[in-house]
């Protein structure tokens, strides 16, 4: 029997108490759909980076700017997505933009993935 044969069943047959309970306990599409967006956008460098940079406190679009190297108009187009994803807010100050994290969950699980690569 070669290895590949070994790791995958030999036989078809399920538990179906199992996978019943393991059907009801996933989440809805939606919730699915949701949690999937959320990966998505942190599977983007600039906007992982964002998000670290919020870490501490909030900062205008010019030190986040800074801080990535990148032109205005490409953070803004990152900040416009963690936005609309409920990642991060901002506030107005005369003519300066201020984002600040909507809460810290999102810093706790990329933390969680910098803890698991070791």
């Amino acid at each position: 029997m070669s290895k590949r044969a070994k790791e995958v069943c030999q036989i078809f047959c399920f538990n179906r108490d199992k996978v019943n309970r393991i059907k009801k306990s996933i989440f809805s599409q939606e919730k699915l759909n949701s949690l999937i967006e959320l990966f998505k956008a942190i599977s983007d460098n600039s906007r992982t980076k964002i998000i670290l940079s919020l870490r501490d406190g909030e900062l205008c679009v010019c030190d986040i700017c800074h801080v990535l190297g990148l032109s205005l108009s490409a953070v803004s187009h990152q900040l416009r997505i963690l936005r609309n994803l409920k990642l991060v807010k901002y506030r107005s100050a005369g003519k300066m933009a201020f984002y600040s994290l909507t809460n810290k969950h999102i810093v706790n699980l990329i933390e969680e993935g910098i803890k698991h690569i070791g």
